[in-house]
C-alpha cells in the first residue's frame, strides 16, 4: 500500500449540454507527484482539469480532495478547498494593464487580505523563485513568452498551494523555453513538495515530468489507460502507442 491519494477522480462524467465529453474517469494521484493528463486535441484534457479545480460542475461523479468530495460539498468549503490550489492557465492569463508584482499580488491581497507592502514583498519573493527577479516593475507586453508562463506560475503559487494545476504550460513556446520550464516545474516540486497536476501532449514533458499518467480518448469518449508514462508505450491500446510514440514504433 502506497500513501492515500492526495486527489481522487471518481467515475467522474462530463459534457457541455447534450454532448458527453468524458465519461466514467477514475484515477488517483498521490502527495508529491506529478501526474499527466494526456490525449490528442479535443478529448476534454482541459475540460477534466476545469472540473478538477472548480469550475465546472460534473454530469456524474465527484473530485475527492483528502477523502472530501469537492462537488458534494457546501459551497462555503468548495471555496476552502480552492485556496489549496494554484493554478497556471494555457496562457498566464496575466493582466495586460498591471506589472508583473501588481498581477502576483494579487491573490494575496484580495484572499489572503495582507497589506499592499506584505503582498508586494510575497511577490517579489515568487517572481525570484521563477527566476524573475528585476522584473517586478514590467508589464506582460514586455516581457517574452516563456517569461510570462513564468509569471503565471508565480501568481499560482502565491498563496502557496498544496496542489498546482497546469494546463498546457509549454503551448506556444521554444524548444528552450519550454524545456526551462519543465526544468523549473521539476525543481519546485523537489524543493517544495508540492503536487502537480499537468494537462499535455507535449511528448518531452510527459516523459520527463510525468510519475503517472492518464489517457483520454477522444472517439470512445473515456479514459483507455493509465500508468506511467514510459510504461505505456508498451499498452496494448494501439491509439495509446501512437500518442507516445508519435507513430514511431
Amino acid at each position: 500500500m502506497g500513501e492515500p491519494a492526495q486527489i481522487e477522480v471518481r467515475d467522474l462524467t462530463m459534457g457541455y449540454g447534450d454532448r458527453v465529453v468524458q465519461k466514467d474517469v477514475a484515477f488517483a494521484v498521490r502527495p508529491g507527484e506529478i501526474f499527466v493528463i494526456m490525449g490528442d486535441s479535443g478529448c476534454g484534457k482541459s475540460t477534466l482539469m476545469r472540473h478538477m479545480v472548480g469550475l465546472n460542475a460534473p454530469r456524474s461523479g465527484d473530485v475527492y480532495y483528502d477523502g472530501e468530495g469537492y462537488w458534494a460539498a457546501e459551497e462555503e468549503r468548495r471555496e476552502d478547498l480552492k485556496r489549496r490550489f494554484g493554478v497556471l492557465y494555457q496562457y498566464a492569463a496575466l493582466f495586460s494593464s498591471m506589472t508583473l508584482a501588481e498581477n502576483v499580488s494579487l491573490p494575496l491581497l484580495e484572499q489572503a487580505g495582507l497589506p499592499p507592502a506584505e503582498a508586494l514583498a510575497v511577490a517579489r519573493l515568487k517572481l525570484a523563485l521563477v527566476g524573475l527577479a528585476g522584473f517586478e516593475g514590467h508589464y506582460p507586453s514586455e516581457i517574452s513568452g516563456g517569461m510570462k508562463k513564468r509569471a503565471g506560475l508565480a501568481r499560482a503559487m502565491a498563496l502557496d498551494p498544496e496542489i498546482l494545476y497546469f494546463d498546457e504550460p509549454s503551448a506556444g513556446l521554444d524548444p528552450l523555453s519550454s524545456r526551462r520550464l519543465d526544468d523549473l516545474i521539476l525543481e519546485l516540486r523537489d524543493s517544495l513538495g508540492t503536487t502537480i497536476v499537468l494537462v499535455t501532449h507535449e511528448l518531452p514533458s510527459i516523459f520527463e515530468l510525468g510519475d503517472n499518467a492518464v489517457f483520454l480518448d477522444a472517439e470512445k469518449k473515456t479514459m483507455t489507460a493509465s500508468g506511467r508514462p514510459a510504461e505505456l508505450k508498451e499498452c496494448p491500446d494501439p491509439k495509446v502507442r501512437a500518442f507516445l510514440t508519435r507513430g514511431r514504433l
